[in-house]
This record gives C-alpha cells, structure tokens and sequence, in this order.
C-alpha cells in the first residue's frame, strides 16, 4: 500500500521564528525521504503493489503549539488532563455494604460501551446524558418491580431478585458502568470547580481568536488564587503564540514577576522558540505591563462553521484538521507541503476524484444530529496504557467511506484534541483518516518532557 507522500518543510517550520533552521526542522524531510527511498525498495520485490493506493503528509508539533496546552473539554481529554490517570488505567474506591474501602482499577477502553459512546462529548453534554441514563434506569427498575409484582419500595425477596436478574440480565453490569462515569464525572466537576477552568477555559479560546489582551490576562493573574502553576503556563503559552513579539526576555521577566515563577517555571514558555513561536526576537526598551492595554483583534485561528453543537469553551479546532481539509480537497499548498515526488497526471485525476467526493458528500450538507461515528478498531496498548505501535488508528465501519485512506504522521507527538479530529474527519471527507506520532502526548508531559526535549 505505498502512499503519495508528502512533508512539511523546514522552510515553513521556521519562517516567523527568530531561530535557524536546524536538524529539528528538517526531521520531516528527512524522514520522508527515508521513507521513500524503502518504498522504492519494497517496489522491487515480486508482487508488491506498484501503484500508490493513499495519501500520507508527514509534519512536526511546530504546525501548532496550542493544541497541547490549551484544555480540550471533552469527556477523553478531560481525563487524562485532570485525573492523573496512567495511559487509561483510571483508580477510584468504593464503599462496601459492609463500611470496607476497596480500592479498583478499570481500563477505559472500548470494551466499555459507555466510555465509547461518552468519550469525543464536551463534559456538559456527558453531564446531560448520564443524568438521562440514570432516569431511563430508574424507570426500568420500576417496570421490573411491577412485572415482579412487587410494590415501589417494596424490598425484594431472593426469589424476586432471581427473576430480577433473568427480566434485566444486563441491569447489574449497567449500574456497574453507570456508577463509574458518574464517579468520573463527578470527580470532573469537582476539579472544573476548584481549580476555575471554566474562567482559564474562556480566557484561553478568547485568546486564540483574538478577543482577548494582556489586559485580560493580567486580570486572572491578580485576581484569581485558584490559578495552578501549570495553568498560569498554558496560559503565558498560548499568550506567547498569539502575542510572541510581547514574550522577548524583558517582557518575560514582567510576566515572570506578575505571575509569581521561576525562571525555571518559565522554561516551556522560552522553549515554544523551538516549536516557531518566536519569542526570542530583539528586546524592546520602557515595556510595562499597563491594564489600560488596548484590544488588538487578531486571532491566531478564525472561528469556523462548525458541523455540530459548538460550546463557547470549545471554539478552538486543532490546525490538523484545517491541514487535512486542505490535503482532501487538493488545496494544500505545495510550498509549504510539497510531494516527495511530483504525482503522475493519473495520480492527480485520482486525486482530484476523491476531491469531488468529498464536496459533493451528503455529509457536509446533512444536519449534525444525523451523523453517527463508530469506532471500528481499536490501537494496541501495552500494559501501561500507551499505543504500542504508535498508530492512532480511527477506522470507521460506514460503508459510505469510498475515498482513499489518509495518513497523517506527527513528529513530536498527537494531542486528544488532533485524535478527536481526526475521527471526525472520517466522517466529514467519506476518507479513512489515520492519524500516527511518536507519541500520545498530554498536556502536563509537554510541559515537563515534550518541550523540554526540543531544547536538548
């Protein structure tokens, strides 16, 4: 199955950034050309296929240094963010009848019809569809007492609870599954509450689309004493992405003060430097961080018509999914994604074909609420939790999916936020989309290991 390849270029990796192109840039190009020179070996092996059957762009995490910091408020992503869970091993007690604490541990994985059904919602929407699932189950539980003859409130024999069991069968591993995403989302809420995420979560979607200034980041900086340090970094990162002539040395220092960091807590924020964010440019003279600032309307994203239900904290699309809408749609452009090797005049009508496929599909004109995913295949996870063969595969069972496979690979790591996506844009473009990386980063081991690296 060898791909029509294509790579992004030192060139734009590093085009605003004060930084020279370095071997870190290249690795996109390098690995690309790698690739393509054991495909032209395979080529030579007797029965292998000859004709490129999909498509593969091969980037880095410089395309966007806010999908790993800024939170994703799905049910997926708020896990792994806030509940300190090991790959997708999640711990919690329970009481026993008895007054005994046991200690238990679950793998949140697609075996569990819930967690799949519950996992790419905002939290509000999982909130909504727990409450609803705890009504339908209460309700059923009455339906059975009265097949039982039993009254409401009536306690149930041994007998009774035997034709319970063979009336519902399904009924105790409900309540099992059930009691577990409420605990789950309980223990979301709770950390929603206590560490003001949904203050940090406005400020930070209003950053990136330009509707807030220093003015306002100052503001939860003075005012609010539930920031962590961990949150006041995300913010300064994203503030530096869309701001990065405001993030030189002397203004760093100033944001440094007011937030009360280290030097060394402010590491991640210098080292976004490497990720194209430039924040390493001349350093201006008579900075002072003034609450008067005026607004300047410059989003780093423009908002996007969006396919489905659009929360205000969940306004922000990683700049993956744009990419492959690009890539789809044959709108890509080839000075900053060029091919490995330029595609014959077949190649392209073939292209051009899935194109029209993807315009003409009634997905992108049918109303959100008649789109349904399903996750057809699962990526292979070692005993702590992480994919094991780096493939973060979303394999759709729609028989509707007629356009060639896409493969998209991240050098440096994929965020929830990209593998949401790209799940999505299986969907969207009719087109199997495989997203892969070197890793499934989260958001505190990018600040603490991914950007660390990218200094090193």
């Amino acid at each position: 199955m060898p791909p029509i390849g294509r790579f992004r270029t030192a060139r734009s990796a590093a085009a605003d950034s004060a930084a020279p192109t370095t071997f870190r840039d290249l690795v996109p190009t390098k690995l690309a050309a790698a690739l393509w020179d054991r495909l032209q070996k395979y080529k030579k092996i007797s029965g292998f296929p000859q004709q490129e059957t999909c498509e593969l762009l091969i980037v880095d995490r410089s395309i966007d240094p806010i999908a790993p910091v800024i939170h994703e408020w799905t049910y997926d992503a708020m896990c792994h963010d806030l509940l300190n869970m090991e790959g997708n091993k999640y711990v919690y007690e329970v009481t026993t009848n008895a007054g005994k604490v046991d200690r238990k541990e679950v793998l949140l994985e697609e075996h569990d019809p819930l967690w799949v059904e519950l996992r790419h919602l905002h939290i509000a929407a999982v909130n909504k569809k727990l409450d609803e699932k705890m009504t339908n189950l209460k309700e059923k539980n009455k339906a059975a007492q009265i097949r039982l003859g039993s009254r409401e409130g009536q306690e149930l024999t041994t007998r009774d609870m035997h034709k319970l069991v063979q009336a519902l069968p399904q009924f105790r591993d409900q309540i099992e599954k059930l009691s577990l995403h409420i605990d789950i989302a309980t223990k979301l809420n709770k950390k929603i509450s206590e560490l003001s995420l949904r203050e940090i979560g406005t400020l930070e979607q209003e950053l990136v689309f330009g509707d807030a200034s220093s003015k306002d980041l100052i503001n939860i900086f003075t005012t609010n004493e539930n920031l962590t340090k961990e949150n006041k970094l995300r913010l300064l990162m994203i503030y530096a992405a869309s701001h990065p002539e405001k993030m030189d040395a002397a203004k760093r220092l100033q944001w440094m003060k007011l937030a009360r960091l280290t030097e060394e807590d402010m590491n991640p924020v210098v080292n976004m430097d490497y990720m194209g964010v430039s924040v390493s440019k001349k350093e201006s003279s008579g900075f002072s961080i003034k609450f008067g600032t005026r607004k300047n309307k410059r989003g780093l994203r423009k908002e996007r018509n969006q396919d489905d239900e659009v929360y205000d904290l969940s306004r922000f699309s990683p700049m993956i999914q744009e990419i492959l809408e690009e890539l789809a749609s044959g709108k890509l452009s080839k000075d900053e994604y060029p091919y490995v090797k330029e595609p014959s005049a077949a190649q392209i009508q073939m292209m051009a074909g899935d194109s029209l496929s993807v315009r003409s599909s009634p997905a992108n004109s049918r109303p959100a609420q008649s789109v349904r995913s399903t996750w057809a295949t699962k990526a292979k996870l070692s005993d702590d939790g992480q994919s094991s063969d780096s493939s973060l595969r979303h394999a759709h069972s729609d028989p509707k999916i007629t356009g060639r496979r896409i493969f998209i690979f991240v050098v440096g790591g994929a965020t929830r936020s990209e593998l949401r996506a790209v799940h999505k844009l299986t969907e969207h473009l009719r087109r199997e989309v495989i997203l892969g990386s070197t890793s499934l980063i989260e958001p505190h081991e990018f600040l603490t290991v991914g950007l660390p690296s990218l200094s090193t």
